[in-house]
């Protein structure tokens, strides 16, 4: 997994509440288990119309945000079914950020797994930032993850809470596994501790 330092960048300003999980990822596009590939299907029932082509009123399709980085996003950001293939989606397309002023829990917590900064601001805090987004590419936001800050295109700077051992595996850029891991040792030892004493297992 990538690691999250510091992200500058553009930001879509997608102000929907309630963006559920088959509004990221469609349910047909759930046939894979692999990781990659799901981008060009993102938000698809808003990004396509019927025939396949692209919708141009949608935020992503239009030149400014095509390249964007971060969303901007209503409240209840993720609710719905608990697929991992929005995240999946999300990063494949090149977002590393999401910005709400709430998540639904399943997909907060994969967005960690997968090297995604799901952020939680004020009310007031997300109308800044949506404002500053509306600005299309002339306007970037820089997250700091270290310091935990946002800072906005005119040097306007936000400070967000998260979760120490969240931030940490996001800096370290640890999976599941690769957090396992980290305690290999401590593993290796309590497995010969055990098939000393209960060899029987």
């Amino acid at each position: 997994m990538d690691k999250f330092t510091s992200l500058t960048g553009v930001a879509a300003p997608l102000p929907i509440i309630n963006i559920d999980t088959d509004m990221i990822i469609p349910k047909q596009y759930l046939k894979t288990i692999k990781r990659t590939g799901l981008g060009t299907a993102l938000f698809s029932e808003m990004r396509y119309n019927e025939d396949g082509t692209e919708n141009p009123d949608f935020i992503l399709n239009k030149p400014a945000y095509r390249g964007a980085q971060i969303i901007i996003a209503g409240d209840n950001f993720g609710c719905g079914s608990s697929r991992e293939h929005a995240p999946w989606a999300l990063l494949d397309f090149g977002i590393r950020c999401v910005i709400s002023t709430s998540f639904a829990d399943i997909f907060y917590n994969n967005c960690f797994k997968n090297g995604i900064l799901p952020l939680v601001v004020k009310p007031e805090e997300l109308a800044l930032l949506l404002d500053d987004a509306e600005r299309g590419s002339n306007a970037t936001l820089t997250i700091d993850l270290e310091s935990q800050t946002i800072k906005g295109p005119d040097g306007g700077t936000l400070h967000f809470d998260i979760d120490p051992a969240r931030k940490h595996i996001l800096l370290e850029g640890l999976d599941d596994i690769a957090s396992t891991l980290k305690h290999d040792t401590q593993i290796g030892g309590f497995e010969t501790k055990m098939a000393a004493e209960r060899p029987w297992i």
